[in-house]
Parts: structure tokens; sequence; C-alpha cells
């Protein structure tokens, strides 16, 4: 009786093991199913938008869950005013809801002709821009050797270009002619009543003048000077000069 009662313990707690890996096993896939339909679940096929208007795209982008964000607005000969030009993420692809989808959008044909900004002010430019339906796009400034200060000196597109893809003008504006530059010399060792001079007939400006106690038997000497020599000095230079006292 005794050897029977052990083996029903050993049978019981072996079925007891083999129920607990089942509900394991089953805990597992559970949560392996949920896993999946967390990440996938909430993700929607995105349709192709290229072609329609605008307010229909945005409606149906807010349905699918998703957010459109107008990146820019060009001409296009295919697409008529309003309608989507291009999309990303592209047709087909599967995207998250709440995911941001980036679309160009039609302006239409171009119905305008590029004006020659060259040689203009920047004021000039912009005016014959907005006049046009135009506007400035990027604008950079650079020294360029014979020309004016605030002088179109390049754009983009060219002048009476035919095919004009974005409504804005990029300019290059000048900043006059490249200011002289000069190696700063070495003021050291000298008294600083005469580097004042010199600077000054120089056109340009002395500015602190600092005494340092030293035991040096020279009083009013140049001790450091500031921009230092050999450095790369222009017309609006201030020199900066420490000097025992």
């Amino acid at each position: 009786m005794q050897l029977m009662s052990v083996s029903d313990r050993l049978r019981g707690f072996f079925r007891l093991f083999l129920l607990f890996t089942v509900l394991v096993a089953v805990a597992l896939i559970s949560a392996i199913t949920t896993i999946r339909l967390t990440i996938h679940g909430h993700e929607e096929t995105m349709p192709n938008l290229v072609g329609i208007p605008l307010e229909t795209a945005q409606r149906m982008a807010s349905g699918l869950g998703f957010e459109l964000t107008v990146e820019d607005k060009l001409y296009s000969a295919q697409y008529p005013a309003n309608q989507i030009v291009s999309q990303m993420p592209p047709s087909g692809t599967r995207i998250k809801m709440g995911q941001r989808v980036h679309v160009l959008v039609s302006l239409g044909p171009p119905q305008v002709t590029v004006p020659n900004l060259v040689g203009s002010s920047v004021r000039v430019a912009r005016i014959a821009a907005i006049q046009r339906g135009l506007t400035l796009g990027d604008v950079a400034i650079v020294h360029w050797p014979g020309t004016d200060a605030d002088q179109v000196v390049a754009q983009d597109p060219p002048p009476a270009a035919a095919e004009v893809r974005s409504p804005a003008l990029n300019l290059l504006i000048s900043l006059g002619e490249v200011p002289p530059a000069y190696l700063c010399p070495s003021f050291i060792g000298q008294q600083i009543n005469g580097v004042r001079r010199a600077i000054e007939k120089a056109g340009l400006k002395v500015g602190q003048v600092i005494p340092i106690p030293t035991d040096a038997p020279s009083k009013g000497v140049v001790l450091t000077q500031s921009p230092p020599p050999g450095s790369k000095i222009g017309s609006d230079t201030v020199f900066d000069f420490q000097v025992s006292q």
C-alpha cells in the first residue's frame, strides 16, 4: 500500500508538471501574439496621394491616422494647381498611425517670367519678384570684386527661364570689394608713444594700454600686444598693449 501511494504521488506530480509546462507555453505564445499585434496592429498601407487635391489628401490621411505635411509648393505642367505632385513615404508602404506624410503640392503651370535682377539692389530685386508673383528664396552674401555692396551678382533661376519649378528666386549678393588685409608687425620692445604715433598714422586705432609693474629699467615699453605679431589685420583693427611700469 505504501508503494502504491508513492507511485500515485509521482504520477500526480508529473501531471502537475506537465500542466504547468503547457500553461507556460500557452502564456508565452499569447505574449508573442500580443506583441506582434501591438507592433503591427496600428499600421496602415500608404495610399497613392499623387494627383489628388490637397484637401482630399488631407481628409484621407486623417481618416487613416496619418499627419499630412506640405513640404513645399512648386510649378508643374503635369498637375493642376493644389494637387499632390509627390509624396514620402511612397504608396504601398506600411507605416504606423500617427506618422507624418510629406508631400509637394502643385502651383499649376508656370505663368511667370523670371526678371533679370543682376546688378539690382536687394530692395529692387525684392520688389521686382513680388510684382511678378515670386518670392526671395536663399540669399547668400559674399565679397565680390568690381561690384558695389548690396548688389545682386547672380540669380537662380536665370532670367527668362522657361522651366521654373519654384516661385522662389535665389540670389547671390555682393558685400563689395574684398577689404585689404595686412600682416601685423611686432611692436614688442618698443616705446608705446612711438608705437601709438605709428598706428594712428596708418589710420588704425589704439585701444587699451595697461601698465604692468616690472623690474625693467625702461618704462612704457611694450611687453605684449593684441593682435599678435604675424596675424592678419584690417582697417578696423584695434590694438591693445601691456607696457612696463
